[in-house]
């Protein structure tokens, strides 16, 4: 069993995003969690960045969230304490950002068109917000084919994603389906019992 640090869980969500593929430009790989969210960044030459904030979909519900579903003030408040947690990622202007983990795949699910071309914009998170305004998590969860686990804490979700489009100024976000899990299985089938000392040159990729 390996116990990974933060930035080696960041290389490897990178790898599982682009499955080995170079990057032809700026890329940003961010995994918003429960509790904390990893932002990996990566140059087309330079060693890639990692950083983990303590900022999640459920510990900033359980800060400012006391209602179901939320009212504006506490959507308002959520925003807020996002858009100041994310100010401490790394600076950067990335040509594409990715969103991967639980959070991001189960907002997609409140609207259709999101859901078809997994991407997420300003105008489509302030939709799915509204949607997730208007009825308790329970109902939410059997609606939108959520992870019941998750439906209470997906606005808290969308306010991380707001505030990630804000402080890269970017028109979009792209939801990926791969993530960790599959970046160490690359990364094992590519690199052997060695790929714990290779994950920074591995992020950039071998595939032509």
């Amino acid at each position: 069993m390996h116990v990974l640090s933060h930035e080696e869980e960041a290389f490897l969500m990178m790898i599982g995003v682009t499955a080995g593929r170079p990057v032809r430009q700026q890329t940003l790989v961010v995994d918003v969690g429960g509790g904390s969210s990893e932002f990996c960044l990566l140059d087309v030459s330079d060693r890639p960045r990692a950083v983990g904030l303590r900022i999640g979909s459920a510990r900033l519900t359980d800060g400012f969230v006391q209602h179901d579903p939320p009212t504006a003030t506490e959507l308002a408040a959520m925003r807020r304490a996002a858009t100041e947690a994310v100010r401490g990622a790394p600076d950067a202007m990335p040509g594409e950002v990715v969103v991967v983990g639980g959070t991001a795949s189960n907002l997609i699910k409140v609207l259709p068109a999101a859901m078809l071309d997994r991407t997420l914009t300003r105008e489509r998170i302030a939709e799915v917000q509204a949607i997730l305004a208007s009825e308790p998590a329970a109902a939410a969860a059997g609606r939108h084919l959520i992870n019941p686990l998750r439906a209470r804490i997906l606005p808290a979700g969308g306010a991380i994603m707001e505030a990630i489009l804000e402080r890269y100024a970017v028109a979009s976000i792209r939801v990926a389906e791969a993530g960790v899990r599959e970046g160490a299985i690359l990364a094992i089938e590519h690199a052997g019992r060695a790929w714990r000392d290779r994950l920074a040159d591995l992020a950039h990729g071998w595939r032509g």
